[in-house]
């Protein structure tokens, strides 16, 4: 039986809905009871649960590696920090399905955790942002997705786990669409007509900025990003799976700029809105195993 969550490596669905909770009642034992109950209707497949460094702290445990990200300024980019106790990703085919879940969610961690924020998105296409282009072409697959994404050797509690970074971004879809074609795929560093990466793409594309290869040691994420609306609102829910957060901090660290100077021209047609780190429990039995954080 799988000692993760099974949305990490699953493929996105076609609908998902992401809920940011905040700590109401910090008193303990009564935390522990409220969560005691989340673990009766989180499955991993359905609902991916992640644990915000808040979280845990009011839990009087620590997790090896988790920490709060880091709000960035600078070279014309502001990457913000917008912590949240809890987040819960709900996937599946059927929105209502999501809805009546939500209330489920809502009623039983009333006690101790509000809902703060619900973000509503789903499947673009065969897995496209709606600019069109394809998202996470360059994810690992297979042992390697496993190796990238997931924690191992840490001991039982923490094997299977997994650090999970959530960022909505929002698209300036007249700026995107005042680009020429070829403009737009510089930006991006591949064609949006075939995803060839192109060869001669310039620095600042999203491509040169964040290949996984060109760091050292190497930068591998899982991508689960899915796209999102609401109103005329629109963008993408860009969520990255890791063994650790390394990997997305060197990749966000060289897409502001902070290692060269040169930021990414992604952020000349979308701009990050949230940002946030989470600890995704493995599984044991089929459910969430929060031995680590003492339950």
């Amino acid at each position: 039986m799988s000692l993760y969550q099974a949305a990490v490596l699953a493929p996105v669905p076609l609908v998902g809905r992401y809920l940011f909770f905040s700590l109401v009642q910090v008193q303990t034992q009564t935390l522990r009871d409220g969560l005691i109950q989340l673990v009766g209707i989180a499955d991993g497949t359905k609902m991916l649960v992640g644990f915000g460094p808040e979280l845990v702290q009011a839990l009087e445990s620590q997790v090896p590696g988790l920490h709060q990200l880091r709000a960035i300024s600078g070279h014309g980019v502001v990457v913000p920090s917008t912590p949240a106790a809890l987040c819960c990703w709900l996937r599946g085919s059927d929105r209502g399905d999501l809805v009546h879940l939500t209330r489920q969610l809502e009623k039983v961690l009333a006690p101790v955790l509000r809902l703060d924020h619900v973000i509503d998105a789903f499947r673009h296409g065969s897995g496209r942002d709606l600019t069109g282009y394809e998202d996470g072409t360059e994810n690992p697959v297979d042992e390697a997705a496993q190796a990238a994404a997931l924690v191992h050797g840490a001991g039982p509690g923490l094997d299977g786990s997994s650090f999970m970074a959530v960022q909505q971004w929002t698209h300036d879809f007249d700026a995107f669409e005042a680009m020429s074609r070829t403009e737009q795929d510089n930006a991006i560093g591949r064609r949006r007509s075939d995803n060839e990466e192109l060869p001669d793409a310039p620095s600042h594309s999203h491509v040169k900025r964040t290949t996984q290869e060109g760091f050292e040691p190497p930068a591998f994420v899982l991508r689960r990003s899915m796209p999102w609306a609401r109103d005329a609102s629109a963008g993408l829910v860009f969520v990255a799976f890791g063994k650790s957060f390394d990997a997305f901090e060197a990749q966000l660290r060289r897409m502001a700029g902070l290692d060269d100077g040169v930021t990414d021209a992604l952020f000349g047609i979308s701009r990050p809105v949230t940002g946030a780190f989470f600890w995704c429990p493995p599984l044991h039995e089929g459910r969430l195993d929060l031995r680590w954080v003492g339950l």
